[in-house]
């Protein structure tokens, strides 16, 4: 986690999720606890900050629980809802509200009561009388743990901001001289910032309308004095049982050591094309236009790392998966049988549905719970409708891959592009620079066929086959042919015979069965 410049006590590194200092209060939220470097620092008042919906209420409320569990005296003080409307919110969710105080103070109450005396300002009187009908609950319970929410409410009662300063400050002193942890919350909208400069820290939370799918959340810590955080905006997600953070992944917090080796794809013709196979813990740009077997290749690779052992994890983000599995049960790989045997996991990527943060957090437990070696992400063209921003795309991608490089996973990025043969193609973005290797697939016009073929465009980690095979998928499974050396212009679509016998048998070698399958 890399550490907020202004705000991070002087030790505190990034990279390094236990740090010294004060005792911190866990929020028992896993991903808002790591990006927290494990919890809220004790006795000190914070505040949530959002829009309507954004999670601030649930938030709150799961920090109360947290305390609940660790034996600690809470106190949730609501200002807006209801003992049964809260307690509806508990049940939604599947919680047990066990161990924490409920507590609903109508701000109403302290409101226009006072119309009949002109001695003093409404606010001196109301204000005080909110505070104190407040003070005297957490008198009764004397938590450890409070909340507040939320001050918007109590915000009403002080027409002059100077006195709703003077309050919470009074508030945040008689907390911290009962050695309790305060969590307020506010809307995002409130024009008055006065408490984001008296509370310890700041969590701002963000609800997005994205023009199609559903909403997506994000949060920030906006302030942290003298503690160490990591920064920047986390997508969050809020599903039955509670908030779910997804840190922002920073791959240099992630080194690691692997012995370099070159990895197989089973087929011998493919791996002499490669020179040699692909190298561990690099990444692969497979690139051509659709129906080249781009999709058929990398699940060669995907069933050639389950027989050797390791685990493979394909992302499917464009097509079923159980199109996948009948395709590549036609052409003899047996997909099917390493997904039975728990080698290869196949999971469907909606990107409608998936943030690009929430993305990564399910890689990185591939990664780190179930020791996969292999990543298939097919294909880039959907993973680009989860951040459809060009530049953001490149960014996070590069971070992925930094990640996966540094645990010595071996990436396979499937890109399609645009066009048909003969024609002008190009890829709807360009990310060949941060590939490690880059392999074309290509369709080219020959006899009144078309026909495929592949070629390995870059590999940075040594030499390569610099021709073109010719590539054939049907029932008897994957083949390539030797190198089309005797004829030119297949990217062009319409190759030419250079040395006429010759690439006629080269050609009759790669020509397809009756029966194929197109990737």
């Amino acid at each position: 986690m890399d550490n907020h410049p202004e705000d991070a006590a002087e030790g505190e590194g990034p990279g390094n999720p236990t740090v010294s200092g004060p005792e911190r209060a866990a929020t028992e939220i896993e991903g808002l606890d790591a990006i927290l470097h494990g919890g809220l620092p004790r006795q000190q008042a914070y505040l949530v900050r959002g829009d309507s919906g954004s999670g601030k209420t649930t938030l709150a409320m799961q920090f109360c629980l947290a305390g609940a569990r660790q034996g600690e005296r809470t106190l949730f003080l609501s200002t807006c809802e209801s003992e049964a409307e809260l307690r509806a919110i508990a049940h939604a969710h599947g919680w047990s509200l066990d161990g924490v105080t409920l507590h609903y103070h109508d701000v109403r109450e302290c409101l226009g009561g006072h119309a009949d005396q002109s001695v003093f300002h409404p606010a001196e009187v109301e204000l005080p009388q909110t505070i104190d009908a407040l003070l005297s609950v957490i008198e009764q319970v004397n938590p450890e743990r409070l909340v507040i929410d939320s001050l918007s409410e109590i915000r009403l009662s002080a027409g002059d901001p100077r006195w709703f300063r003077r309050q919470v400050l009074a508030l945040k002193d008689i907390l911290a001289e009962r050695q309790c942890t305060a969590l307020f919350t506010t809307d995002a909208r409130d024009p008055d910032q006065t408490v984001k400069s008296v509370v310890h820290g700041v969590v701002q939370l963000e609800q997005l309308a994205p023009e199609y799918g559903p909403d997506r959340r994000r949060l920030r810590v906006a302030k942290l004095r003298g503690q160490a955080y990591a920064s920047g905006y986390h997508d969050f997600r809020i599903r039955t049982g509670g908030i779910e953070v997804y840190p922002r992944l920073v791959a240099a917090e992630h080194r690691g050591s692997f012995a370099p080796e070159t990895i197989s794809s089973g087929l011998p013709e493919l791996d002499a094309l490669a020179g040699g196979g692909l190298d561990r813990g690099t990444a692969t740009l497979m690139l051509g236009p659709a129906g080249t077997g781009k999709s058929t290749i990398a699940a060669q690779f995907a069933t050639a790392a389950a027989r050797r052992g390791e685990r493979a994890a394909m992302y499917v983000f464009d097509e079923r998966i159980q199109t996948l599995l009948e395709r590549t049960k036609g052409l003899g790989l047996g997909l099917q049988e390493q997904i039975n045997a728990g080698q290869v996991e196949v999971q469907q990527v909606d990107p409608a549905e998936l943030t690009p943060g929430e993305f990564s957090h399910v890689v990185r437990r591939a990664i780190a719970e179930r020791g996969v070696r292999l990543v298939v992400i097919d294909s880039l063209a959907g993973y680009v409708h989860a951040m459809p921003d060009e530049r953001l795309l490149t960014l996070h991608l590069h971070e992925l891959l930094s990640y996966l490089s540094q645990q010595g996973v071996t990436v396979l990025l499937v890109m399609a592009q645009h066009g048909l043969p003969g024609t002008l193609r190009h890829a709807p973005f360009d990310l060949s620079y941060i590939a490690d290797s880059v392999l074309l697939f290509h369709l080219f016009e020959c006899a009144g066929e078309v026909r495929k073929a592949i070629s390995l465009y870059k590999r940075r980690s040594g030499g390569h086959e610099p021709t073109l095979r010719p590539l054939q998928l049907g029932p008897d499974g994957i083949s390539l042919g030797v190198p089309l050396q005797a004829v030119q212009g297949v990217l062009s679509g319409t190759p030419q015979l250079v040395v006429k016998n010759q690439a006629i048998s080269d050609v009759n070698e790669s020509k397809p069965t009756e029966r194929h399958s197109d990737a």
